[in-house]
């Protein structure tokens, strides 16, 4: 067998110890104790200015929404799907009617998602288009009547969209009728 040179040696032994104390910092890091995870943690207090509180449509609620609207759309024989999103513009649910066309889907959660980012209905938010133009080249908006918020002491906390009816006012009407059934 050949000899190794000191140099090489010393480097493979350098290596060897890295690598063993490596290993053992990993195990130690993985084995924390919870106590000094949890001088992490922050109390859950809503005094506390770090934190905020969010209000949530439960799922029940939301599908009471969309249910409320598509019955509305249905009394009038109009083929609509009903998408609502939470305050962050994330899907909760989304119903497509019998006989709703293939664009109807997407426009709904557009819809949906356009009136709560900007806590109006998107008939009034089509309207500012005309100032601002650019506003429809935002992704995920559809400046179409048809979407709704649904606010909560005047903070929105989830939207209701609606697509499919052959105008966006009939939209609009089923979408608010979604929105009204939480009223109750």
């Amino acid at each position: 067998m050949k000899k190794l040179s000191l140099r090489t040696r010393v480097l493979t032994g350098a290596v060897a110890a890295a690598a063993l104390g490596a290993g053992t910092f990993g195990a130690m890091s993985a084995n924390a104790s919870t106590p000094a995870a949890a001088t992490a943690a922050v109390d859950a207090d809503t005094a506390n200015r770090n934190l905020q509180q969010t209000t949530h449509l439960t799922v029940a609620a939301a599908t009471e929404a969309a249910q409320a609207a598509l019955d509305a759309a249905k009394k009038e024989n109009q083929r609509v799907s009903v998408a609502v999103v939470d305050r962050n513009g994330n899907t909760v649910v989304t119903l497509r009617g019998d006989g709703a066309g293939p664009q109807a889907y997407e426009s709904a959660v557009k819809k949906a998602y356009t009136a709560v980012s900007w806590n109006a209905p998107t008939s009034e938010l089509a309207k500012r288009l005309e100032q601002a133009p650019n506003l429809k080249d935002i992704p995920g908006t559809l400046f179409l009547a048809g979407g709704a918020p649904v606010q909560v002491k005047g903070a929105p906390v989830a939207g209701i969209g609606v697509a499919g009816a052959p105008s966006g006012d009939l939209d609009e009407k089923f979408a608010k009728a979604g929105v009204a059934a939480l009223a109750k």
